[in-house]
């Protein structure tokens, strides 16, 4: 084998390939891909952080309305009732403020049909229709007695004639109803209004006018045939 002189040696070394280097644009390509990623990364971080604040804020709503229950059943509460009578519709607006259980137990006594068929009791004109399940007796008689001979007191806008309303009387298990037909003045301990008359006053002056005997009972049957609850007048 022959051998290798050194100046041959040199010269090979000399021609071996020196090792690459990286270009500037690989490099500036890498970085922008570094960044794309980073930048990826936090998009992905900000966007599941504030959907789990949307999510906390949303369950504290649900639990804040789940604590209100009353608040949904006060905007679903219907706000007026027809009622048909023998002589035609009275319109009646429910009070909003009125007194909740008396309001409650008077709408769903209308979805159960409680007062169809049910006939006004008592008529007394320039004064009150009663209807419903009060008898009318005893205490009752008197108060209303008094009330219609009672004078000149200050009238309250809630005791203004049309005005809807029902006795005080928690003992008892029906429901009755009161239309005013005159100013009452003397009815703030008998009587919890609820709403009043928008529209039908004139078929409440016509049952106003019905005959009746000496116990203000009318001659001539008449009643309600049905109580229809409403949102809208």
């Amino acid at each position: 084998m022959a051998r290798i002189k050194p100046k041959q040696l040199l010269i090979q070394s000399k021609t071996k390939k020196a090792p690459s280097r990286i270009s500037y644009s690989t490099i500036v390509t890498w970085n922008l891909i570094v960044v794309l990623v980073v930048l990826s990364l936090y998009a992905t971080y900000r966007h599941w952080h504030e959907r789990s604040a949307q999510d906390i804020e949303m369950d504290l709503h649900q639990a804040e309305l789940a604590v209100r229950p009353d608040d949904s059943k006060m905007t679903s509460r219907p706000g007026y009732a027809v009622m048909n009578t023998g002589k035609g519709p009275i319109t009646i607006e429910i009070y909003k403020d009125a007194s909740a259980d008396v309001v409650n137990r008077f709408i769903n006594l209308c979805k159960s049909n409680h007062f169809k068929g049910m006939p006004f009791r008592h008529i007394i004109k320039n004064f009150v229709i009663q209807g419903g399940d009060f008898d009318f007796d005893g205490a009752a008689q008197e108060w209303i007695t008094k009330a219609k001979a009672s004078g000149k007191n200050d009238l309250s806008p809630k005791h203004e004639a049309f005005m809807i309303g029902t006795a005080k009387n928690p003992n008892s298990k029906g429901f009755d109803l009161f239309i005013t037909t005159a100013p009452i003045p003397d009815l703030n301990d008998k009587l919890v209004v609820f709403g009043r008359v928008i529209k039908g006053e004139d078929i409440v002056q016509e049952i106003e006018e019905v005959d009746t005997d000496e116990h203000y009972q009318p001659k001539t049957p008449i009643g309600i045939m049905n109580i229809i609850l409403k949102q809208e007048p």
